[in-house]
């Protein structure tokens, strides 16, 4: 696809179950230039003084350019005017990282996705299995007409098992290669076995009395033990007793062993990621409404999943004035063109004392489901929608008290 004329922004938004689309052609930076438009099924023509440029759509989508409607200038964006299209339905299956069948039939692999160092050389898993929600065992009591059968009875993965839970897995280290120590000092761990080529890095640091919380399977507050990539010194996950290991399903990266590591840009995995988990969860647990959570307790970000069949087709024409962060590189590419399926997200940041009541009101909303990622990770997910937001145009960026951002999937 061809960048449209300097200056131009193009959004387009195709909603594939409604069948429908919004196309925003955005002002020219020089005020009256004369614009000629011309819409094709496959295609939208864009005539200026300066050029003619032409943005191909992709094959499965097709518009019907009779059922514009709705046309109107409105200030600051441009042209917006919607249409009906022939989309079709996205039929790619939204295959896990944990993928049971895939995982299960040789050897893995487990690296660190910011840096590619190995974490866990050949390993072997027989079985991966899904954990239950984190507050099963509230469910349970109330089922149960006897003593909880489960109580103090935490779920830990055999030498060969993966448990995967909702932002996280939990994977065995056998105690001949695992030789946690007591000292609240940062110990380095090194496992001599051939299997795990890598060094952890243990910082044990007590977790104050205003941000304990409740462990998972059953445990109680204690300290909170770190791991991290010796290489980069990003968190990884954390130790939950001497043998099992939770990692974050942000930070590492498992393929097979026999397939060469290749580096993914970090947000784009981030966005991929989170947005994979929010349609599963919200399709598994009728949940659309989530907590951002960091490793310490806090609340970073409010996030409402909106809708997730959306496919947008975007030209930034110039972006020369567009400030570019390193962790961001990789969506900032200058005078480009792209199409790419998303889901559409509400967000409210929760940092610096941000929406406090509002937090607190989600927080004790049991319809809300929490998701927990290192803290770091919670802060880079804010840097990300808050770019998306700022690359909307500006009439899409709000709705009522919330950022409005679309996650790449």
């Amino acid at each position: 696809m061809a960048a449209p004329a300097a200056g131009t922004h193009v959004f387009l938004e195709v909603r594939r179950r409604l069948q429908s689309a919004l196309l925003i052609l955005g002002e020219p930076k020089e005020g009256g230039m004369r614009m000629d438009i011309s819409l094709a099924p496959s295609s939208l023509q864009v005539k200026t003084p300066e050029g003619c440029t032409e943005l191909r759509f992709p094959a499965e989508v097709r518009l019907v350019p009779s059922s514009c409607r709705g046309l109107q200038y409105v200030p600051g964006d441009g042209l917006h005017l919607r249409l009906q299209v022939w989309a079709e339905p996205d039929n790619t299956k939204l295959i896990s990282m944990f993928n049971q069948s895939s995982q299960a039939q040789g050897c893995c692999t487990f690296y660190c996705q910011s840096c590619g160092e190995v974490v866990i050389r050949n390993r072997k898993l027989l079985r991966v299995l899904p954990l239950p929600s984190e507050n099963w065992g509230a469910l349970v009591e109330e089922w149960c007409c006897h003593p909880d059968p489960f109580a103090n009875k935490p779920l830990h993965p055999q030498e060969h098992d993966c448990f995967i839970g909702d932002s996280f897995f939990l994977v065995n280290l056998r105690s001949d290669l695992w030789q946690p120590r007591p000292e609240l000092a940062p110990v380095e761990t090194q496992c001599p076995s051939s299997e795990n080529h890598f060094k952890l890095i243990l910082n044990t640091q007590w977790l104050s009395s205003k941000r304990q919380k409740l462990v998972p399977f059953g445990k109680k507050p204690k300290a909170n033990t770190k791991v991290i990539c010796k290489r980069c010194k990003v968190m990884l996950g954390e130790t939950m007793s001497s043998e099992t290991t939770k990692f974050f399903i942000t930070e590492i990266i498992i393929q097979p062993s026999e397939r060469n590591f290749s580096i993914v840009p970090r947000s784009q995995f981030v966005q991929n990621v989170i947005a994979q988990c929010l349609v599963e969860l919200s399709s598994a647990r009728s949940t659309f409404r989530f907590t951002i959570q960091g490793h310490d307790g806090k609340v970073y970000i409010l996030l409402w999943l909106l809708n997730s069949d959306s496919l947008v087709i975007e030209s930034l024409g110039s972006s020369k004035s567009i400030k570019k962060f390193p962790l961001l590189e990789d969506i900032l590419k200058a005078d480009s063109s792209s199409a790419w399926n998303a889901v559409k997200v509400l967000y409210q940041p929760c940092i610096k004392n941000r929406n406090e009541k509002l937090s607190s009101a989600w927080e004790s909303d049991i319809s809300i489901h929490s998701l927990t990622l290192p803290s770091a990770t919670c802060l880079e997910l804010l840097l990300i929608l808050s770019r998306n937001n700022a690359m909307l145009p500006p009439s899409l960026r709000s709705v009522n008290s919330f950022q409005v951002a679309f996650l790449k999937m």
